[in-house]
């Protein structure tokens, strides 16, 4: 096992810039998912530390050499693409053993890798098949399990679960946390689901435009996002936002959009009270709303319903207030119908608020660049 390092890397393709001062420690034996939309640079990162990419300033180091000129086959990492690339002809079995032929191991380790891997991934009664006969679960698993054989210090994956139906992603995402906490090698994950982020990593790098914006645990991540990209990226359903003025009266500090008013958080008002900044964005996370009780420490939000997306045990609320479209998901047995007119109470230790230039008021981290953070805390 090893740690993975990037140190102020870059890569630029001509004018392009892909990932731009990339800084990122992933801890020896760690599960780290890089997420974010597509084109933020999550796979270049990922290409980089496999070597399939060349870096064009910086260093990326594995455990503690750097590996900018070293070819692939010398990184010691495996990697599981989002195609299963799989050798048509060949059954399972060779599936698995192929890479170790090539590298000119004993039959015996052969033989004891591939019985291993094939346990640890299920596929002991299916070593005789080829791909075509395999379902898609299947093969993705013959994917993980050669990469496993070789039992390198990094194993490194790029959206393996994006050719599986909805149903058989959760079953392979949580096989593949299973195999992680059994083999303890050190993981990185690319992926655009969030959800997998949330569901799968012990942090979550999160990029956009060729930057890091933050990483830090799942709970960091879903608590304190350090801007309002993280705040509505992470999250499902995403985070509400709404636009709202800044007004100071008497040492206190209000934020109101529409009829919705709010006392400022603490940490928040603290850095408004002196500030000149007359709007600013809130969010509030639509699990958050409370529909049936208030507290001493709630606003109130009167919306008029548009949709009603029932959910088994609860039901998603599409609603507006002045305007502005909002989601709550709420407690089914409200029975909640299209037209409406509710009140909703949000905590405002649930309340977050974002400056102009989107970065989280009331942290300590709105004027840092996203480049260089490193946690939510």
């Amino acid at each position: 096992m090893a740690s993975v390092t990037f140190d102020q890397v870059w890569k630029r393709y001509g004018e392009v810039v892909a990932v731009r001062e990339l800084n990122l420690d992933i801890h020896d034996g760690e599960f780290l998912v890089l997420v974010g939309p597509s084109g933020c640079g999550k796979t270049t990162s990922l290409r980089m530390i496999a070597g399939l990419e060349t870096i064009s300033d910086g260093d990326v180091k594995i455990g503690d050499r750097v590996v900018n000129d070293l070819e692939p086959r010398d990184r010691d990492v495996a990697m599981v693409f989002q195609s299963y690339a799989l050798y048509p002809h060949m059954t399972v079995r060779d599936n698995l053993a192929f890479g170790l032929k090539l590298r000119k191991f004993p039959k015996a380790e052969i033989e004891r890798r591939v019985g291993e891997a094939a346990r640890m991934t299920e596929l002991a009664n299916l070593l005789d098949r080829k791909p075509k006969e395999l379902s898609g679960g299947q093969r993705q698993r013959v994917a993980l399990g050669r990469a496993i054989v070789r039992e390198p210090a990094v194993f490194l994956m790029d959206e393996p679960l994006s050719n599986l139906d909805a149903k058989l992603r959760v079953a392979t995402r949580a096989e593949i946390a299973l195999l992680h906490q059994r083999l303890k090698t050190t993981t990185v994950y690319v992926t655009h689901d969030q959800v997998e982020a949330m569901t799968m990593g012990d942090r979550i790098a999160v990029m956009n435009d060729g930057l890091l914006q933050q990483v830090g645990t799942p709970q960091e991540l879903y608590e304190k996002p350090v801007n309002r990209f993280v705040a509505g990226f992470i999250g499902s359903p995403a985070m509400n936002f709404l636009d709202a003025t800044v007004t100071r009266e008497n040492g206190q500090v209000t934020l109101k959009s529409g009829d919705f008013v709010a006392p400022a958080p603490p940490a928040v008002a603290a850095e408004l009270q002196g500030s000149s900044t007359e709007s600013v964005t809130i969010g509030f996370r639509p699990e958050h709303l409370e529909a049936e009780k208030s507290t001493p420490d709630s606003a109130t939000i009167r919306v008029r319903t548009d949709v009603v997306e029932f959910l088994g045990s609860e039901e998603l609320l599409h609603v507006s207030v002045a305007e502005q479209p909002l989601l709550a998901l709420v407690d089914a047995d409200l029975r909640v119908r299209p037209g409406d007119i509710l009140d909703l109470w949000l905590p405002l230790d649930r309340l977050h608020v974002f400056d102009s230039d989107g970065h989280a008021a009331g942290t300590g981290t709105t004027r840092r660049s996203a480049a260089t953070v490193e946690t939510a805390a």
